[in-house]
């Protein structure tokens, strides 16, 4: 399991601003200008220029322009696969959760006593 202890708690635009710098050096490591990347994902130059900048990216933009580099597979680095691990199916007698906790606190009884009157 990773180790979370050091981990920086990281804004939505902090997020998107490494994104876009990530994606803006993959391209030119890969010697693709604006221009050609924009147009093989089917978006406006300037899309990906505010994409590259952490600019408020829409999924559908970044989606188009990760299919065009070739590293769309990276998309399952980001959101786990939330199967159910060995442990967890022994647990649930074989099935997956199907819903989530009620988050409502369960009613506490009292706790029975010999001798006690009903």
């Amino acid at each position: 399991m990773a180790d979370n202890r050091h981990m920086t708690i990281k804004t939505p635009e902090t997020i998107s601003r490494d994104i876009g710098e990530k994606l803006e050096r993959l391209r030119l490591s890969r010697n693709i200008t604006q221009a050609e990347l924009a147009q093989d994902a089917g978006i406006s130059e300037r899309t990906l220029r505010r994409l590259e900048s952490g600019d408020n990216p829409t999924l559908d933009s970044l989606i188009r322009v990760l299919i065009s580099l070739k590293i769309q597979q990276n998309v399952d680095l980001l959101v786990p696969d939330p199967r159910v691990r060995p442990i967890e199916r022994v647990r649930t007698k074989g099935g997956e959760r199907q819903r989530s906790s009620s988050t409502e606190p369960t009613k506490k009884t009292k706790q029975w006593e010999w001798g006690a009157k009903k």
